[in-house]
């Protein structure tokens, strides 16, 4: 295993900062990459600078000896505070995300840098080349200040390997990077609340219904009918969420759904717990079944079974992984049910699918045809299967 800090300079980084200024699971996707640099420089200090209020993936976890906050939208002020902190304190910054801000903090921070560069929409020829000569345009000032840089490829490259092949320029051999077994690494459990631990009173389920954006959303009936079934079953349903408003309402309007018996069977943590408790949760389930969202990777890097609805993301771009796999891609980019590993993907129907749009009408607020068309009877199924596995 290579030692030295790059193929120009023999030295090893004392101080590496790594960035991902943007949501939770970006910062959980992040910690592969983490360990392979802890493997490679073990004696070197390691910090991590995120968004406020999104680095609670990052609880406990021995490679990181200190976590730096920013606001998401920052004042001058605070720019200023956080550049006088920073400024060429490391000497290598690990830029996971392709954002201008992101690689303005590693150019303040770093005396070298690698960096994530955004990638390049598809479509037909002529708009797909405009597209492409406008990223590299962008792109040009980014791939100045850096010794390395990997282009993003949504719909071949996973997220997880495009992390990781940040550290290429630092191997004589890249392929060393995947050649042993890949891991995320969720964060420290917390104790879970006694309002919940005081309702738990057979085997659960973990259920998760509520994704960022609307046009990730599985339809309302369809969890009724499988939260129905499960109860069915014997096990209770612990609901989860976080504490934004349209999830609180989304969990509120399956509940209504259900009728006496089913409901009683039904814990809503909605907004009541941390991240590392919601890891303490899922650890002790029998399964867990979630749309494309953060939460989902973790259930995924906890090891129990994971169910993850797909519509227009490419799973083989953004799909849970399967902690243990070696190699750079566990999952196809299209196929209405695969499992690898502890993770099971399941994608609606259509050739259009995936298509990474928002939606079938290409904004937040959109519906997806694909997860209208992905039945519960498909995900009952994975459920079953994934509880059975097990035994």
């Amino acid at each position: 295993m290579a030692i030295f800090f790059s193929k120009t300079s023999p030295s090893p980084p004392k101080k590496v900062l790594f960035i991902a200024t943007r949501q939770i699971g970006d910062v959980l996707v992040t910690t592969p990459l983490i360990s392979k640099a802890r493997e490679l420089w073990p004696d070197a200090q390691f910090h991590f600078l995120g968004y406020r209020g999104k680095l609670d993936m990052l609880k406990g976890n021995p490679d990181i000896a200190k976590m730096i906050e920013t606001s998401d939208r920052p004042g001058i002020r605070e720019y200023l505070s956080l550049f006088a902190r920073l400024f060429q304190r490391y000497d290598l910054a690990i830029v996971t995300q392709p954002s201008d801000r992101a690689y303005l903090y590693g150019l303040v921070a770093a005396h070298r840098r690698v960096g994530v560069l955004g990638g390049h929409p598809q479509g037909d020829g002529t708009q797909n080349q405009k597209s492409r000569n406008k990223s590299e345009r962008q792109n040009a000032w980014k791939k100045a200040i850096c010794i390395h840089t990997v282009d993003v490829d949504y719909f071949s490259q996973h997220v997880i390997a495009e992390k990781i092949r940040l550290l290429e320029n630092f191997y004589p051999n890249p392929e060393e990077l995947f050649s042993k077994a890949i891991s995320v690494t969720p964060p420290v459990g917390e104790p879970l609340p006694p309002i919940i631990t005081n309702q738990l009173r057979s085997a659960y389920v973990v259920v998760h219904p509520g994704p960022l954006t609307a046009y990730k959303r599985w339809p309302l009936a369809y969890w009724q009918t499988l939260i129905t079934w499960l109860t069915d079953q014997g096990w209770q349903v612990i609901l989860s969420a976080s504490s934004a408003k349209q999830d609180l309402q989304l969990n509120h309007d399956i509940l209504s759904l259900l009728s006496s018996t089913s409901r009683e069977s039904v814990i809503d943590t909605a907004g009541q717990l941390s991240i590392p408790q919601a890891g303490t949760l899922i650890r002790g389930a029998l399964a867990y079944v979630g749309v494309d969202t953060s939460i989902t990777h973790l259930a995924a890097a906890c090891q129990v079974p994971t169910i993850a609805l797909f519509g227009p993301t490419p799973p083989s771009n953004f799909g849970p992984w399967p902690n243990g796999f070696i190699g750079k891609q566990p999952y196809v980019l299209r196929a209405r049910s695969q499992t690898v590993g502890n993770v099971t993907i399941l994608q609606g129907p259509g050739e259009c699918v995936p298509c990474r749009k928002a939606g079938c009408e290409d904004r937040a607020s959109s519906h997806s045809e694909c997860l209208d068309l992905l039945e519960p009877a498909q995900v009952i199924k994975a459920v079953q299967k994934a509880i059975e596995s097990c035994y």
